[in-house]
């Protein structure tokens, strides 16, 4: 991967705006300075400056700003031109830096470049990304602290005292004659077990910040003619789907974002499941399926009136073992019963009106529980997690479980201090000290151009 050359891209938004960026990185940009601007600036002074073309003319005018290296964004010199943002003279501007040497930037590029350049870890550098593509506030906080460290430094906490658990099982390797158990007087149980507590505490905050960033996808499933449409315009707030008392209104997936106490739900209202010779209709309840395979939450609507019938639990065989299941028993309007929740060990329901709005209060608080919402834990301590952070921090909880069975009998220590190495590389590839380039193209890939 090419990192010394110099790389410039727009670094705002496409469309007209009152500022259009222009970033340029770089081992020295004073030639590239000096041919657009005339000087190089002054280091993080912001400088207004005419900005030149290949004749001198001005292209436009605007402010200039210089960060020269290590004390810049990719630890490289850094030059931003900051003009007016209309698509034309931003591109302009562009296209003379790439005149003069530099190549556009690939996505995620600059900050790419501040990881290869220890600026930032890997983890920081997803913070970025995922404070750009923050939908709701929790998730815009939880992504700032990713992006400040306070993850990273957790993680580095771990993986200290991995090390330092690691040191006693190698030294009672090295040493196997000596009188001193190193292990039993270092306390290396209990290390072992305060390293176990403290990664499930991170798991379980990085499983609430991995709802705030993915968010939920919720698929809403049933007969025809049973108040789909009415719950997704209830939880949305807007006559986002057609409702009508025709069987089949809808043919086709519709899908609509929401919130719930700052957690993302992607809701999928689906075309009825039903036998058809309709063409159109099937297509429709073939995208059903395909949208069931992907959710993470299932609400099953039924009419209150005539409970789970056959029709519907052939609709259950249908769905996946593993899916959550909400049966939500609409209509309770026309049956006469008030909005309530019956749970047991196996199933949860909802009795609710997607008519009147009755119970949907409900029903918003039981889709956080399902999901295992804690609003304590993601309030100030969550951590905006990726999924493969989730893998990794599992294979540690689950290489230290192994160890901790090596640890309790006193054999195999040879086993002990491998499981514990493959529990720190697990850890360590969340901040990237173990990561491939595979890997690294996949992460920057997701990133826009300019950053």
């Amino acid at each position: 991967m090419v990192t010394h050359d110099t790389i410039a891209a727009i670094a705002t938004p496409p469309g007209r705006g009152g500022i259009g960026i222009v970033r340029i990185s770089g081992q020295n940009l004073k030639s590239l300075a000096q041919a657009i601007l005339g000087k190089l600036p002054q280091p993080r002074y912001a400088e207004l400056l005419a900005f030149l073309d290949h004749d001198d003319q001005i292209i436009d005018q605007g402010i200039a700003l210089f960060f020269p290296s290590p004390h810049s964004y990719t630890g490289e010199d850094v030059l931003e031109l900051h003009g007016h943002g209309g698509p034309a003279v931003i591109n302009l501007l562009l296209t003379r830096c790439l005149q003069l040497g530099a190549r556009l930037a690939e996505p995620g590029e600059f900050t790419l470049r501040a990881y290869l350049n220890e600026k930032i870890d890997l983890a920081q550098a997803e913070g970025v990304a995922d404070l750009i593509a923050a939908s709701t506030t929790n998730a815009a906080r939880c992504a700032i602290r990713s992006l400040h460290g306070e993850f990273s430094s957790t993680i580095h906490q771990l993986v200290s005292a991995l090390t330092n658990l690691r040191v006693l099982v190698e030294a009672t390797l090295d040493f196997p004659e000596e009188e001193i158990d190193f292990l039993q007087n270092a306390q290396a149980t209990e290390q072992l077990s305060q390293i176990q507590e403290r990664l499930e505490l991170v798991l379980t905050a990085s499983r609430q910040g991995n709802l705030l960033q993915e968010g939920i996808k919720i698929v809403l499933i049933g007969q025809p003619n049973v108040g789909k449409s009415s719950l997704l315009n209830q939880l949305t707030g807007d006559e986002t789907a057609i409702v009508t008392a025709i069987p089949g209104t809808t043919r086709d997936t519709i899908r609509q974002s929401i919130e719930i106490e700052g957690v993302p739900l992607h809701l999928i209202d689906t075309a009825g499941l039903r036998e058809t010779d309709d063409i159109v209709e099937q297509h429709g309840i073939a995208r059903t399926h395909a949208a069931i395979e992907r959710a993470d939450l299932a609400l099953l609507l039924v009419d209150s009136r005539y409970g789970v019938t056959t029709q519907d639990r052939s609709v259950l065989t249908q769905l996946p073992k593993q899916l959550p299941i909400l049966t939500i028993y609409n209509k309770i309007d026309l049956s006469g019963k008030l909005p309530h929740i019956e749970e047991d060990a196996s199933a949860t329901s909802i009795y609710l009106s997607a008519k009147s709005g009755a119970g949907m209060e409900l029903l918003r608080t039981t889709l956080l529980k399902m999901v295992g919402w804690q609003a304590n834990i993601a309030g100030e301590g969550a951590y905006m997690a990726r999924h493969r952070h989730l893998q990794a921090l599992a294979h540690a909880k689950e290489q230290l479980e192994k160890a901790a069975t090596w640890l309790h009998t006193a054999e195999q220590l040879e086993l002990l201090a491998e499981e514990l190495r493959l529990a720190q590389q697990a850890l360590s590839s969340i901040t990237g000290e173990f990561t491939s380039d595979d890997l690294l193209g996949e992460i920057f890939s997701s990133f826009c151009i300019g950053k």
